[in-house]
């Protein structure tokens, strides 16, 4: 008895011991997160002043308003009275809405409308009361309203002769609704009536609305068709037209893997599973949603199915089979690539990644311990969005998938900082800034596919060694140096320089990341936005004198210092007071600092911008030329050759080791239909 209560007591103590280290690093996981998350609070508090990155001209300027409005269904004062109108819903009890879907059935005209358009319309319908004896429509006077009998009798006549009765759950006057007509009968009440009524105005804001926006979602889905999206909105809208709604049953298959394709489908409602046969057996690949789309290549090839696609509860798809598209698109007008054709399904194939991948190729790398086992790896969460770890199943490829909410883009004024972002990344070349590899979007998300630095962040090594030796941080610098070469060379100031945005690779190289706050500039031009992460900012910006790409070589010195020191030489929990700091401009050095080190930052912060080292008359050469970076071979560092004394801070172990860990954010965000991304 005592031994097995020794034993009990060890173990007790060993469990109590794992649960506070547990604790230890909750604790310190919980801090990073404060400590990001103040970091993006501080940086994302002026993002209301970002400019695009473009300058426009006043009527430029007034364009883009009128094209935005244009997008919408009416004219604004118009509009804002028919929201008001619409949220002006009447709350109806289970027997009337029954009356009202059976009216609308078994009406001609108005047993055309689907679901979501009838429960608008049943929301929105007023009652209203008629005493016997009053006209509810007089012949030859113009009307614009619908009417749907509730109780009560009414008499119709027409020229003075009656003509029928119409009583509960009868339509009348519906062609008001259409168009501004005039009556062609009277109908007066017999008795005491009660009438569901709707105004043109009512009815024709929630159709083309509901259309408007429709059309828009189509339009938006059938651009993300690698097959289709050569071809003009016109045809476009002309495929859309063609195009057939078609409802499925849980469990009902849509398409068999091996079976003979000829219909392309979008998704509109429900989930459908994609399986594929692996090894005899039925392997599920993924689930899509609405907005999704398979099938594609059965509209300009003869194919069989790659994969099968299941209902998964009550699916709504809009399709188009083959015979039908060939009547309404020429194949010339079609740009197909040989590389798609294994795609079929968008799963994966055996054709090369780089060259014709998907979005539903993508798979989310799970962690395979710890506190969030089984769930995806997000590898880095940001104010716009987050970066998670994706893989290819058939190649096994790793990438960094960017996943920004488009409403938040929108709400934040970002659409053409975004837009820039992905052509800049796209038309990349170097060594030392992520490549961009594919970008997708769908209702909700823009995506951003890029090379996965397994190395981590910057950020994440200093925080964990304090501050980083002298060649690594020489070595650091020096590859952000190359990567400054590259941008400024093609006019591009960068302005969000800090350790969060320096990613590591496999062979322990800088890479840039996050060209969020990038952009256009010609030599000699000023820009005026105030951007940025405050404790990197250049006093010229905060000062709002105009800036450029020497606000990149300030941003550069106090990168240097962090590196070599943990921390910025102008810091504080409030924002308000890292301005004052930066505009006195005082540099404080700790003493375990090398001469090499305090020059290199000296020169480079200075707060003249004129006179910063990198732009003066020599521009980046003096900095590459600066004797703290006497270490660096240059051309051996552009090639690749230099060996990198970073790679000591890459830890071995799971592909996600090097970063942080983040719970996985379930919360699926907003659907955003503005168009902005049409070209993303």
């Amino acid at each position: 008895m005592e031994v097995q209560m020794e034993e009990l007591r060890q173990q007790l103590e060993k469990q109590t011991l794992i649960n506070q280290e547990l604790h230890k690093q909750n604790n310190y996981l919980e801090r990073r997160l404060q400590e990001k998350e103040k970091l993006l609070q501080n940086g994302q508090s002026h993002y209301h002043h970002l400019e695009f990155p473009a300058q426009r001209s006043s009527n430029e300027a007034n364009l883009e308003v009128r094209r935005s409005r244009a997008a919408v269904m009416a004219p604004e004062p118009i509009l804002e009275e028919q929201l008001e109108i619409m949220t002006s819903k009447v709350k109806k009890t289970v027997s009337e809405t029954s009356l009202i879907v059976k009216a609308i059935q078994k009406n001609d005209f108005l047993s055309r409308l689907d679901d979501e358009q009838i429960t608008m319309m049943v929301e929105l319908l007023v009652a209203i009361d008629i005493k016997p004896g009053n006209n509810v429509i007089k012949e030859g006077t113009e009307g614009d309203s619908m009417y749907i009998v509730a109780a009560g009798e009414l008499l119709v006549s027409q020229t003075g002769q009656n003509l029928r009765t119409l009583t509960c759950g009868d339509v009348f006057g519906e062609l008001a609704i259409l168009y501004n007509c005039k009556r062609t009968a009277t109908v007066k009440a017999k008795t005491m009536v009660r009438l569901w009524c709707i105004e043109r105005n009512t009815y024709r804001t929630i159709m083309t609305n509901k259309s408007r926006k429709k059309r828009e979602q189509l339009m938006g889905f059938l651009k993300t068709s690698r097959t289709l999206n050569t071809l003009n909105d016109r045809q476009l809208s002309k495929i859309i037209d063609s195009m057939e709604e078609v409802k499925y049953h849980n469990n009902d298959v849509i398409v068999r893997e091996g079976e003979e394709g000829n219909t392309f489908y979008i998704i509109l409602k429900g989930e459908v599973l994609v399986t594929k046969m692996m090894n005899g057996q039925q392997k599920q690949i993924r689930k899509m949603g609405k907005g999704e789309h398979f099938g594609e290549l059965a509209l300009i090839r003869e194919i069989l199915r790659t994969a099968s696609c299941t209902a998964v509860g009550p699916v709504t798809c809009f399709s188009i089979d083959k015979e039908v598209f060939e009547e309404t698109i020429p194949i010339e007008h079609l740009k197909l690539h040989d590389s798609e054709v294994s795609n079929e399904l968008d799963v994966p194939g055996k054709t090369s990644v780089s060259s014709s991948l998907s979005l539903t190729d993508l798979i989310p790398v799970l962690y395979q311990e710890g506190r969030y086992q089984g769930e995806p790896v997000t590898l880095g969460v940001g104010g716009f969005g987050r970066v998670e770890l994706v893989t290819t199943l058939q190649e096994g490829k790793y990438f960094a998938m960017k996943r920004v909410s488009k409403k938040h883009i929108v709400a934040k004024h970002q659409e053409e900082h975004v837009l820039f972002e992905k052509r800049i990344l796209k038309a990349t070349q170097s060594d030392f800034i992520v490549r961009l590899h594919f970008a997708f979007k769908d209702n909700r998300y823009i995506y951003m596919i890029m090379d996965f630095c397994v190395g981590g962040e910057i950020w994440t090594k200093l925080k964990e060694v304090g501050r980083f030796d002298e060649p690594i941080a020489v070595f650091c610098t020096a590859c952000v140096v190359e990567a400054y070469a590259y941008l400024h060379k093609k006019g591009i100031m960068y302005r969000d320089l800090k350790p969060e945005n320096l990613m590591l690779d496999a062979k322990g190289y800088v890479k840039l990341v996050d060209f969020g706050f990038a952009k256009e500039l010609r030599h000699g031009d000023k820009t005026y936005s105030f951007c940025g992460t405050p404790e990197y900012m250049a006093p010229e910006i905060i000062q709002n004198q105009g800036h450029d790409f020497a606000a990149d070589f300030w941003s550069l010195g106090i990168l240097v210092y962090e590196l070599l020191v943990g921390s910025p030489p102008f810091s504080s929990s409030e924002p308000a007071k890292i301005y004052p700091k930066i505009l006195d401009g005082v540099l404080k050095f700790p003493p375990y600092m090398s001469e090499g080190a305090k020059s290199v930052i000296s020169k480079l912060c200075r707060p003249r911008p004129g006179q910063r080292l990198g732009n003066t008359k020599n521009g980046i050469k003096d900095v590459r030329h600066h004797r703290w970076f006497s270490s660096i071979n240059w051309q051996k560092l552009r090639v690749g050759r230099l060996e990198a004394p970073t790679i000591r801070l890459i830890r071995k172990g799971p592909c996600y080791i090097n970063f942080d860990r983040f719970p996985f954010d379930r919360d699926l965000a907003e659907e955003e239909f503005s168009g902005w991304d049409e070209n993303f």
